[in-house]
């Protein structure tokens, strides 16, 4: 049987949404998430903040330097594990 094509070309810069609640220090929380699971200190300017209208959750787009897709699966695995994390995409 032939295998697919792989979707995403490795390495490559990836964008993930995480959302939350609007709360003091949820962006360094979510840096700090990604610190553990890549090794890397991931920089404040790698990360946009997107409030919501009546300003009670805050999306957030982190974007960061994969290698493969192990790293992005061991992402998308602590984002599941963090109950901080309400929606990730």
């Amino acid at each position: 049987m032939e295998q697919a094509p792989a979707l995403i070309e490795y390495p490559t810069v990836y964008a993930f949404k995480v959302m939350g609640k609007q709360e003091h220090g949820f962006k360094e929380y979510v840096r700090q998430l990604f610190k553990r699971v890549l090794g890397t200190e991931v920089s404040p300017d790698s990360i946009s903040e997107q409030p919501s209208r009546q300003g009670r959750y805050v999306s957030l787009t982190v974007s960061v330097y994969l290698l493969s897709e192990d790293q992005r699966q061991q992402i998308y695995g602590a984002l599941h594990k963090e109950r901080r994390v309400l929606y990730y995409l």
